[in-house]
């Protein structure tokens, strides 16, 4: 079954596309099927993206994490400990369509 995460991000003022610009890379991920940036507010975004299986997403994380060092000084920290991301991964357990 395939998995999924998801990362809650803040981006300071005026780097947007600097923010954009860092995730052009991951296309070539093995295991990524999909995965989309969404605006969910001003200067906020998550990226939502899907994978092969909770392995594939696993064996990611080195290069999610290099990507992230690319773009670190792009975004403010959340605040309560969280630091500059929010994270959340997990399979799927239901498929609705």
């Amino acid at each position: 079954m395939s998995a999924f995460n998801a990362v809650r991000f803040r981006v300071k003022a005026g780097q947007d596309q600097n923010f954009l610009d860092a995730h052009k890379g991951i296309a070539g991920w093995p295991g990524l099927t999909h995965a989309n940036i969404i605006k969910t507010g001003e200067q906020t975004y998550c990226i939502i993206a899907e994978w092969t299986d909770m392995e594939a997403l696993a064996a990611a994380r080195p290069g999610m994490i290099a990507t992230l060092d690319k773009f670190r000084y792009t975004l403010e920290d959340l605040g309560d400990g969280l630091g500059v991301t929010d994270p959340v991964s997990g399979p799927v357990v239901m498929s609705l369509r």
